[in-house]
């Protein structure tokens, strides 16, 4: 499993770098997270900057792709010549976008009618293109999923996680990352929040 973690200017350092360090738990199992961006090297809203692992385009060659957040989302969004370097397909991909980045999901048209979850600061720029923003911190439709808030990361690393693999897995992912003394509390929250939302043959299976 290869998987894209979009990754743009002015980036939120939790989502891209939780995802990606819960979903590479599974690199025995040859799975591979990488920080995926339209530039050599990004900066953060933090001023952090990292080198991307792999171009904007490797985003429609993934198995996988998860569309992190970042202070520079709205004019992204607005960038038609970057969002057509974005090719993505639901049928063949599992694809999840946190906060700001479901609305680059949903003008990438991978959303349409459906409800979906997002950051405070984001929801009205959602709901003006056309979204149903509900009061959750994930759902899921299918193979396309996501979340809202710095810390829902964990879950949509966790949904792919048992989407691609099995629940057990994104169970052990989980216990590995949480707190000593919480391990359970932190496992039994995140499959609250995923496994309603499991389809598909591994989460059938998983589940």
């Amino acid at each position: 499993m290869q998987i894209a973690v979009l990754t743009f200017e002015g980036f939120n350092e939790l989502d891209s770098f939780i995802a990606a360090a819960i979903l590479n738990r599974m690199k025995v199992k040859g799975w591979a997270a990488h920080i995926t961006a339209p530039a050599a090297r990004v900066t953060s809203m933090n001023g952090v900057t990292v080198e991307a692992q792999k171009p904007l385009e490797f985003a429609g060659e993934a198995d996988a792709v998860l569309i992190g957040s970042g202070i520079y989302t709205r004019d992204i969004a607005a960038d038609a010549a970057l969002l057509n370097r974005i090719r993505l397909d639901p049928a063949r991909q599992i694809i999840g976008a946190q906060c700001s980045g479901t609305l680059l999901l949903a003008k990438l048209g991978l959303i349409g009618a459906l409800p979906a979850c997002t950051d405070l600061t984001t929801k009205p720029w959602v709901i003006e293109a056309g979204v149903t923003v509900i009061d959750a911190p994930f759902i899921a439709h299918g193979n396309v999923a996501t979340a809202g808030g710095c810390l829902a990361s964990q879950y949509l690393a966790s949904w792919m996680i048992a989407r691609g693999a099995s629940r057990a897995d994104a169970e052990a992912a989980m216990h590995y990352v949480a707190p000593v003394g919480e391990k359970e509390e932190y496992v039994a929250r995140a499959m609250a929040a995923i496994v309603p939302w499991l389809s598909g043959t591994a989460g059938r299976a998983a589940a």
